[in-house]
């Protein structure tokens, strides 16, 4: 039988092991969290990307019409705001003037140098024949001025092609001048150039729109993506086309996606260009050396029905390394 002493003697050993199982234990999972922490290929530091296009006109002018509200949805030829198409009419009505005043100037170039060819013909054909006869019939300084009259006659004539050339190109000047003053009334009309979302509309007929200066916003639809800004510690097990999921801040919407590209250049802030573009290192070393975080550009493949996503929000990010491995 055992006794009460040896007992005694059993009882701390027990819960000696026992408590180097539980500490153990412990420890290889607080090690397995922190490996999958530090190394396994997911972030919290994910943002929703989509395409911004920044709409300008193309004239400048007073906005007469805006015809868009705010977060409004449109589509591609949409007409978005619309400035006043007055001095673009005028100028048109303007250029169809001088496209017809060259186009006169033309026809009285035309029968100028119809006039022009007949008489040289004939002082040519006055010269030729006279200079044909005997001085008995025809003295030299005749003969001489039938010649002179003939080059006169040949001068008007190149001159007369000359102004119908001359009046060629002014009608092509102002063909181009209405051409321009044409795109400029169309211009005068913004259309949406894709589908998308009108954003933080801030644009009201009566102001004044300058041409090349944004006005609107527009955020394309189905243009959006996400980027992950990965530590360097878990690019090893992002691959090109691992599948992704993607989980937004709100907790709610899952997304599936997949790799897209991975980033190959970050700004080094330690190193910037000093005096003569050479290197600026800084000679300060700091011992607490965090890892660099390296953008992973992510392609949205599927998005909740009914599912809100906006441009800028935050978003977790698992890749599954799984892809990673095979490829090994």
């Amino acid at each position: 039988m055992v006794t009460n002493l040896e007992r005694m003697n059993v009882t701390p050993i027990i819960r000696l092991m026992v408590t180097l199982l539980l500490l153990t234990l412990a420890s290889a999972m607080a090690y397995g969290l922190w490996r999958d922490y530090m190394y396994s290929p997911w972030t919290r530091d994910g943002r929703v990307r989509a395409k911004v296009v920044q709409i300008a006109p193309d004239v400048s002018g007073i906005v007469s019409e805006v015809r868009v509200r705010d977060n409004q949805l449109v589509r591609r030829g949409d007409v978005l705001f619309v400035i006043d198409p007055v001095r673009f009419s005028v100028a048109l009505k303007r250029a169809d003037a001088d496209i017809a005043r060259a186009q006169a100037q033309m026809a009285v170039s035309d029968a100028h140098i119809a006039q022009r060819a007949s008489e040289r013909t004939m002082r040519r054909a006055e010269a030729a024949r006279r200079t044909g006869l005997a001085e008995e019939v025809v003295s030299s300084e005749a003969k001489t001025d039938f010649g002179a009259q003939a080059e006169q006659a040949n001068a008007a004539y190149l001159a007369a092609q000359a102004e119908l050339k001359a009046s060629q190109a002014a009608l092509e000047a102002a063909m181009a001048a209405r051409q321009a003053a044409q795109i400029d009334l169309d211009r005068s009309v913004v259309r949406a150039p894709s589908d998308g979302s009108i954003v933080n509309l801030n644009l009201y007929a009566g102001g004044y729109a300058i041409a090349g200066s944004p006005r609107l916003v527009l955020v394309e639809s189905h243009s959006f993506w996400v980027y992950g800004y990965f530590e360097e510690t878990k690019l090893p097990e992002v691959r090109l086309g691992a599948p992704v999921k993607i989980e937004l801040l709100s907790g709610r919407v899952s997304m599936k996606g997949h790799v897209e590209s991975i980033a190959t250049g970050i700004t080094d802030r330690d190193n910037p260009s000093g005096d003569y573009l050479l290197a600026d290192v800084n000679p300060v070393f700091t011992w607490i050396r965090l890892a660099q975080r390296v953008p992973v550009r992510i392609a949205i493949d599927e998005i909740p029905q009914g599912a809100h996503i906006a441009a800028g929000m935050t978003c977790t990010v698992f890749v599954d390394p799984r892809p990673a491995q095979r490829t090994r």
